[in-house]
């Protein structure tokens, strides 16, 4: 065992030989010969090369870090150079209380990431003049094709019978929210329009507007005449904004916008070659039940505390499946948590500054070039300039030899973007390669064109100026919340692994942090060897003959091998092939993103032992197999097992036409020992904040890159401004190349470290560790289903059903006791209802899961109370969970039970006892009553 697996992996040698005998096999490799199909074996080691030392890895990245050339960029289009506060970088970013953390389903142990989040959306309605504001989107492109989506589907029953189905883009929107939006509407049958929008003029046929507001080239104007018109004329219109320019200039709320979108990334949050960032998304109160993404409410708790959650749920694609408002699963939440406390710590004197800062470099270029002859083509801009009559191909290798990246482009024109860090040094340095003296400028900002409106009232952004009550403010909102750094995270399908410390610490290096996703590609060696590397150890784990790195979530891969399919089958001149068979026991993103792709969703059922029943499959394969694009799978199953007929549902799919999409949601049950190509699948996506250790961030990041097989690898996708992809790629995924490259360095250390033995040794481990709890919890709880040797995957289901018949128990009842006995809860009621589905990964060691598995066992003694009837029906301990330290302490105490059963039920929790801040939270009344912005202070006192 190499030193890095060692801390990777939880249980030692005799801890594994203990849980081997629990689990009744002598020895490890009888317990995967029994659980995994011999004819899917791989049967070899992964030629993946052997595991590095945490030190000589560490070395390693340093020495790539170095081979990339980070100039000062100047290059702008959605992507600024920014300075996190040392605060924020230390006690956020840098901190595994926040960046492990799960997303917020279970909102009474994520109360603080819920008040950042909720701070998000007040800075986001305050600063684009909107009324509601969902907690963040992937990247300015995807939020783009968000309201593309959003305003197609909110058309009126007249509109879609009159056949209203264009959409129009200026062509001064930055050229990969058009590439993305582009995209998604040829799937839809949307008619996709790029012109002049000063020019434009609405007709029936339109349902929708987009401007870039500055825009691409940096000029801004009053769009207020030109929305009112399109919407006399029944067009929605959406702006996609600069959030720091907002502080300066009029709200697109308040000219009449439905939408409006952008970038929160120049918020302090590095550029990281292209990611990950948290886009922004608002809206109408109009428009809130087709809000995509999450949405952060106020609620009240069993005390009537005000108590927050995630509003509006049902909208969600695990909900609606392929009536969703959306495909995306995951957003950017530690990078809102990011953009949101920089806006809380410079509050709104200091972003004031910071943006008259930005505007004055910017004004002072623009006045000193126009003296000097050079033609400056808009007079009206934030942050940045467009130079017309200039000699791109003199004037680049002066400005590269100083270390300055611009934006050409053509021949003749460029353009120049200031950000925060940017200083008169920089401007005397860029005038220097023009050959023009300084002078100062006046404002570019038409009076007509200046905010009116109060930025940032609430008080949370008028209190935590000075670093010590920063510091602790972010300290109590870490304190509320449960993550890694307090116990095993059982969720099942979510892989809550360890996410190593030597893993993180490229992320924060500004080699790679501190690098624009558009620079030239000879200044991003040391990225484009790391990419090149980690694709590689990528298709050797999967099995396949190329990847993708640019889906930047899990839905964004799902989307990106469909629309790898579409291409492949359109390719051959199957343009009919358009039904995609979905299993009923399916994550609830795939119908989603298959609709998203614009395929047809058919759905196959499952047998009594949750298999795919494959006389179903064939027999509506053969019906289909004219139009049958394909399936989406996933393996093991979302179920826990490894299906003994998987080569023979593969096989079904291609003898009748179809191409097999493997969700690679479970691929944490594969690595080494299996693999997607070897199943028979064409396309598979991988979440590396699952299976390849990026943290989940709370609610995201997350990367979702795909493996194709080799004739699928030509339309692997691409982007406008730097080539990537194949020879015939599909349109852009994602706004950068390479997604959130600089997470990409996350899945490369956990690779470099472990190397070909170490992962499939954490393979093994993880399904050790399932088949040690389910030997645990034997005679406690019935499993739902296991494979045919009786065992289970990485993860198991257990049955909880009965416990409603027999005790009035929900699974949300012992979700929540869970909480007293300091764990997060397993997935409640996916992929079965009224299931717990647990998953403990390779990181936890037997102690941590003896733990846990104590804990469910009392909880299962509780529910037999109940049963016995020595415990009241609605008045009990599962019922009144979670228990706060104000309950015990301050509340009348009446319940049938002592404080101490509630509070300390078994010994380990005297030690160290994790105190929920709020009771449980009333979803119903959050819903009835939406509030999605930070309440008045005065609200805080208590909710009638």
């Amino acid at each position: 065992m190499t030193p890095f697996e060692r801390r990777h992996i939880g249980p030692g040698a005799s801890e594994q030989q203990d849980m081997l005998a629990a689990v009744g096999v002598d020895a490890l490799s009888t317990l995967i010969d029994r659980t995994i199909p011999a004819q899917i074996r791989l049967n070899r080691e992964l030629r993946i090369d052997p595991a590095l030392s945490e030190q000589a890895y560490l070395d390693h990245i340093n020495a790539l870090g170095a081979k990339n050339k980070v100039n000062k960029s100047f290059i702008g289009l959605g992507y600024h150079e920014t300075i996190v506060p040392s605060v924020i970088l230390r006690n956020v970013l840098e901190n595994p209380g926040w960046y492990t953390a799960y997303t917020p389903y279970q909102a009474e142990i994520a109360q603080g990431r819920l008040e950042a989040l909720l701070n998000f959306q007040t800075m986001v309605i305050e600063l684009t003049g909107m009324t509601i504001a969902n907690a963040s989107l992937l990247d300015e492109a995807t939020a783009a094709a968000e309201a593309l989506i959003m305003f197609y589907n909110s058309r009126s029953r007249s509109d879609v019978q009159a056949g209203r189905n264009k959409f129009f883009v200026d062509q001064n929107t930055l050229p990969q929210s058009i590439d993305v939006m582009k995209g998604r509407a040829l799937n839809l049958g949307i008619e996709f329009v790029v012109g002049d929008a000063a020019t434009f003029v609405a007709d029936a046929s339109y349902f929708g507007v987009f401007v870039q507001y500055p825009n691409a080239k940096g000029h801004i104007q009053d769009w207020s005449a030109a929305i009112a018109n399109w919407k006399a004329a029944g067009v929605q219109v959406a702006v996609g904004a600069d959030l720091l320019s907002l502080v300066l200039l009029k709200s697109p709320g308040s000219m009449g916008a439905d939408v409006v979108m952008g970038s929160a990334q120049r918020f302090g949050v590095p550029m990281g070659y292209g990611g990950p960032h948290a886009a922004f998304f608002a809206t109408k109160e109009d428009y809130k039940r087709n809000l995509p993404g999450r949405i952060i409410g106020v609620s009240k708790d069993a005390d009537d505390n005000q108590a927050l959650r995630m509003a509006l749920q049902t909208r969600e694609q695990h909900i609606k499946r392929d009536k969703a408002t959306s495909n995306i699963c995951t957003a950017q939440a530690l990078l809102a948590v990011m953009a949101s406390m920089y806006a809380v710590y410079h509050g709104p004197d200091g972003l004031r500054a910071i943006a008259n800062h930005v505007h004055t470099l910017a004004k002072d270029a623009a006045t000193s070039l126009a003296n000097a002859g050079i033609e400056v083509v808009s007079t009206q801009f934030f942050d940045t300039i467009h130079l017309r009559g200039i000699d791109s191909n003199s004037i680049r290798p002066k400005a590269e030899a100083a270390g300055l990246n611009f934006h050409y482009l053509s021949e003749t024109e460029l353009t120049l973007s200031f950000g925060e860090p940017h200083t008169h040094q920089d401007l005397l340095a860029i005038l220097q390669v023009f050959g023009v003296t300084p002078a100062k400028g006046t404002t570019a900002i038409a009076a007509e064109l200046q905010r009116s409106e109060p930025v940032l009232s609430h008080p949370v952004f008028n209190s935590y100026h000075s670093e010590s009550r920063m510091m602790r403010y972010l300290k109590r909102l870490e304190n509320k919340d449960l993550s890694l750094v307090h116990s095993m995270i059982p969720l099942g399908s979510c892989t809550m692994k360890l996410n190593a410390a030597s893993e993180m610490m490229a992320v924060t290096n500004p080699q790679f942090a501190n690098m624009h996703p558009f620079a030239p590609l000879d200044q991003a060696v040391g990225y484009h060897e790391m990419f090149a590397e980690l694709a590689k150890d990528l298709c050797e784990a999967t099995g396949f003959a190329a990847v993708s790195l640019q889906p930047n979530s899990g839905a964004q891969g799902e989307y990106a091998g469909l629309m790898v399919i579409k291409a492949y089958h359109e390719s051959r001149g199957d343009f009919q092939r358009k039904k995609m068979i979905i299993p009923s026991s399916a994550h609830g993103t795939n119908p989603a993103s298959a609709v998203m792709a614009g395929f047809e969703v058919v759905v196959t059922g499952c047998d009594e032992n949750g298999n795919i029943d494959i006389e179903e499959l064939r027999k509506v394969a053969t019906e289909l197999k004219d139009v049958l694009a394909g399936i989406m799978v996933t393996y093991p199953s979302t179920h826990g097992v490894y299906e003994e007929g998987i080569i023979e549902i593969t096989s079904i799919i291609h003898d009748n036409g179809g191409q097999v999409y493997m969700d690679g949601a479970n691929m944490n049950a594969q690595v080494g020992l299996t693999n997607p190509g070897n199943i028979g699948a064409d396309v598979c996506h991988l979440n590396l904040h699952k299976t390849f250790a990026i943290p989940h961030g709370g609610g995201g990041p997350g990367m979702g890159p795909i493996g194709v097989a080799a004739h699928l690898a030509p339309f692997l996708p691409s982007n406008p401004l730097i080539k990537t992809g194949g020879e015939s790629p599909i349109h852009a995924i994602s706004a950068a190349p390479y997604g959130s490259a600089l997470i990409l360095t996350i899945s490369y250390a956990y690779i470099k470290m472990l190397g070909a033995e170490g992962l499939r040794r954490s393979t093994e481990l993880a399904i050790l560790n399932a088949n040690y709890i389910a030997a645990r919890l034997k005679g406690h709880y019935d499993i739902l289903y296991t494979g045919a040797n009786g065992t289970v995957a990485h993860e198991m289901i257990l049955d909880c059903r009965d416990f409603k018949k027999t005790a009035d128990v929900e699974v949300a009842d012992m979700a929540k006791r869970l909480i007293d006995f300091g764990f997060h809860a397993p997935t409640v009621s996916f992929p079965v209802a009224g299931t717990l589905m647990i998953e403990p990964t390779e990181s936890e060691d037997k102690e941590e899961l003896d733990r846990f598995c104590d804990a469910m066992i009392k909880i299962r003694e509780e529910i037999r109370e109940i049963e016995n009837g020595h415990a009241d029906k609605s008045n009990n301990l599962l019922k009144n969970a979670p228990h706060t330290a104000d309950c015990i302490i301050n509340k009348n105490w009446t319940y049938p039970y002592a404080p101490q059963e509630a509070a300390y039920p078994l010994p380990y929790l005297l030690e160290a006892k994790y105190w929920a801040p709020v009771r449980r939270v009333d979803n119903a009344y959050g819903d009835r009553n939406l509030v999605c912005s930070c309440p008045s202070v005065e609200s805080y006192a208590h909710i009638q």
